[in-house]
């Protein structure tokens, strides 16, 4: 495949070329094959973004090492769970960040039983891909490695536990190839694109769409360690930027520089797309933000099961609240409780086929088999489809549809009524247990502008008073608070397994 000329990745001013970052790649599984390391092990990568990630993924992808990054907010258990249930042989990890102190606490208390190596950063890539002393020989002529098939395991990307333990998704070389570079062509990307990328390189999102789309497409990474407002300006106003992938929450501070810097709308006018996803995005936060840059915000859905199945066009109409149409080699179907096909308009569970799907949850037979149904992935997301078929996603199976007396009620639709209200800064809803309804509905409200106990219960009599005069009876809430934060995850979902407990033990 021809090199492209443009750089892979840029980085705190320093450009890193393709052919250098394949340089560096193959040093890296040189340095893995001396320490034992072969194809179908499993490495995890437990460290901050820095370009080593890249060179390091794309080692595991030409060796056939499996590639297993962990959330960088874990803490012990969690990353504990992880490398054991993966049965990881080795970890990179830099030393000094908070990701090591954690990992030299699992060491501590209780090693791995298949953990061999702890891999520091400094020993993996002891110098810059461009210097001389790393060169394209560096492997062993000897090496054991052979070329990874398509069926064979790339990644095991790790769910984010919502439920229970976390459990291992399965992907091939084939899903990630294939799904990305169908999504890469679906929005048009190529090498003359710079992308602007602050999203973890431990999630489907960043590590996928990120990554993978500029290996395959040959775009280079405007890499960024997190995400800060400013930077993202900073990179379309000085650095050539033309894209930008990112989460919802990330256009609400998006949404809060412009508004205390309007000026700084002009630099993004100049970009040719802005994508979201891994959560809803308000119907208001698309309007504002176009209404600022000219840009309508390209609204995908996706899961880490099922990598990208849904996406509002590239030319077209980018419907607000919609996550579009089924992506080139995905099929898609609403199925109701009664295991039929949804009517238009009407709510059913995304059941989904397609070039993206996991093989299975890494040694979970049981989980693996209750996920499928004729071949067809069931992803516990609820959405509705209109007459052109742009699908809006209603919320999870088990938590954004409430039952209550008899109606299924969509938490999404409250929720958007609610942040409508000139107090309520964000909202979320649940339903919890009731002997009489099922569920009762009820919301927590992060307020404007903080306040003490007194007045913030006069602000949510208010908001209350405002919902109910936007909804049907049976879909206004019959518990309101407010809270300081909704709990979310590191890529911005709000966790509402935790909401209901809160709520339901009357604290927030």
């Amino acid at each position: 495949m021809r090199i492209p000329c443009s750089p892979a990745v840029v980085w705190n001013g320093h450009s890193y070329s393709f052919e250098e970052i394949r340089r560096w790649a193959r040093a890296y599984v040189a340095f893995l094959e001396s320490a034992g390391v072969k194809r179908g092990d499993r490495v995890a990568v437990f460290a901050e973004t820095r370009p080593e990630l890249i060179a390091a993924f794309a080692g595991h992808l030409s060796s056939g090492v499996i590639h297993v990054p962990i959330n960088t907010r874990y803490k012990a258990d969690e990353a504990r769970h992880i490398l054991e249930d993966s049965g990881a042989v080795a970890v990179l990890t830099q030393e000094g960040e908070e990701c090591h102190t954690v990992l030299d606490e699992i060491l501590r208390e209780h090693k791995p039983p298949h953990l061999r190596h702890v891999l520091p950063m400094a020993a993996a890539f002891p110098s810059s891909p461009s210097r001389k002393s790393v060169s394209p020989s560096s492997p062993s002529k000897k090496s054991t490695s052979s070329t990874p098939s398509d069926d064979d395991v790339a990644m095991l990307i790790y769910t984010s536990g919502t439920t229970g333990k976390s459990k291992g998704v399965a992907l091939s070389y084939r899903a990630l190839e294939e799904n990305t570079r169908a999504l890469m062509e679906l929005w048009r990307f190529s090498p003359a694109d710079r992308l602007v990328l602050a999203l973890p390189l431990y999630h489907v999102h960043g590590l996928c769409l990120g990554v993978a789309g500029a290996f395959l497409t040959g775009f280079t990474l405007l890499l960024e360690e997190r995400f800060e407002a400013a930077r993202v300006v900073e990179a379309f106003a000085n650095e050539g930027a033309t894209a930008f992938m990112g989460v919802p929450t990330m256009y609400v501070r998006l949404l809060d520089h412009l508004g205390a810097h309007p000026e700084t709308a002009e630099p993004l006018r100049k970009a040719r797309l802005f994508t979201a996803g891994s959560a809803p995005l308000p119907a208001a936060d698309f309007a504002a933000f176009r209404e600022r840059t000219g840009h309508a915000i390209l609204e995908r859905y996706g899961m880490t099961e099922t990598l990208f199945t849904l996406s509002n066009p590239y030319e077209g109409e980018r419907r607000p609240g919609t996550v579009g149409l089924p992506v080139p080699g995905c099929l898609m179907r609403l199925v109701d409780d009664e295991g039929r096909d949804a009517r238009e308009g009407e709510p059913g569970e995304i059941h989904v086929r397609g070039n993206g799907l996991m093989s299975a949850y890494w040694g979970r037979e049981a989980d693996t088999a209750a996920a499928f149904r004729d071949g067809w992935f069931l992803t516990g997301d609820v959405a509705q489809r209109d007459a052109d078929g742009y699908v809006t996603i209603l919320g999870r199976k088990s938590v954004d549809v409430i039952k209550s007396g008899g109606y299924k009620i969509s938490a999404r639709e409250i929720e958007d009524v609610l942040r409508r209200h000139p107090a309520v800064k964000d909202a979320a809803v649940v339903g919890l247990p009731d002997r009489v309804w099922g569920q009762r509905i009820a919301a927590a409200v992060v307020l404007v502008e903080p306040c003490d106990a007194e007045a913030a219960k006069e602000a949510c009599e208010q908001i209350a008073a405002f919902a109910a005069s936007h909804l049907a009876d049976f879909k206004k809430p019959r518990d309101l608070r407010a809270v300081t934060e909704l709990p979310r995850n590191t890529l911005g979902k709000v966790q509402k397994h935790l909401l209901v407990k809160s709520l339901g033990e009357g604290t927030a």
